[in-house]
């Protein structure tokens, strides 16, 4: 999560597919270096029956409405319907964004990590079946059920990100400090908490995923509303052969670099990491992951 982000990278979709790397990222001028790590020889056995032990306790009530686990009766809070969404004539991103509706913004990325650091672990690591079930939890909820509702987190995205940021490794951290499944920022963590009134655990590999997905899912907000008019849709069928033609590619690119990269007041969005967001895309559909 963020620029600077342990995450794992591949030269080709096969290469996805047969090994995945741990990398510390740059600071956005070139190429980031790649820090092999050896994935367990053996999958990891499935969860037991009466489930993990590091369940996430009854939350807080999110401010703004965000973060809420999914219900199927409307949240009392929402007393207020969403706006109508303008009618668009393009599905591609404004040329002169809007201003920023969130004037409340994640911290900057980190400093590179140091030259030869290898990844460490702590913890136990979560069961496949484990980690599904919590990217699954993460993908169902409704992020924004007052403003904006329609806001979905794919799937495949969620455990395409995963795989990328840490190959499903839930006690993994990074030597920039990124932690666990989706690797996210602590400094991150504690701002996500802090705005939306929640207490989600970095370690706990299920509050982990939570936390990955309402990063998503904000960025989606705030590039959505910048530059495509709260069309929030993060499908890949709106995108073009032109990495900047869509949310969802902008939504990859901002979690990898950070939102200030991608989203920037008065400028065209843009994309400062093609590799890593032609990486998740293709992880989207062609992750060994996906069938777990």
């Amino acid at each position: 999560m963020r620029r600077g982000v342990g995450r794992w990278a591949t030269a080709a979709v096969a290469a996805v597919l047969a090994a995945t790397v741990v990398t510390g990222c740059g600071d956005g001028d070139g190429p980031t270096r790649e820090v092999a790590v050896e994935l367990p020889s053996e999958a990891p056995v499935d969860a037991p029956a009466d489930g993990p032990a590091d369940l996430p306790s009854d939350e807080p009530p999110a401010v703004a409405a965000m973060g809420g686990k999914p219900s199927a009766k409307p949240s009392p809070s929402a007393s207020s319907k969403p706006k109508p969404k303008p009618t668009r004539t393009t599905t591609g991103p404004l040329a002169k964004p809007k201003p920023p509706t969130e004037t409340q913004v994640p911290p900057p990325p980190p400093k590179p990590p140091a030259s030869g650091c290898q990844p460490s672990y702590r913890g136990t690591q979560a069961t496949r079946s484990q980690v599904k079930s919590a990217l699954s939890d993460a993908a169902a909820r409704t992020y924004w059920p007052t403003s904006a509702p329609d806001i979905k987190i794919p799937l495949a995205l969620m455990k395409a990100t995963a795989w990328q940021e840490s190959g499903w490794q839930s006690n993994i951290v990074a030597c920039d400090g990124g932690i666990g499944l989706m690797q996210v920022m602590p400094a991150t963590a504690d701002w996500m908490n802090q705005r939306f009134g929640q207490s989600y655990d970095i370690d706990a590999y299920r509050d982990n995923a939570y936390l990955g997905g309402t990063y998503l899912a904000w960025l989606t907000k705030y590039i959505g509303d910048m530059y495509f008019e709260s069309d929030y849709r993060l499908d890949a069928s709106l995108c073009t052969s032109e990495l900047n033609s869509c949310l969802l590619n902008a939504v990859i690119a901002a979690y990898n670099y950070g939102h200030g990269a991608v989203a920037r007041e008065g400028e065209p969005l843009a994309i400062p990491n093609p590799q890593y967001v032609r990486n998740v895309r293709a992880l989207m559909t062609e992750c060994v992951c996906l069938s777990y």
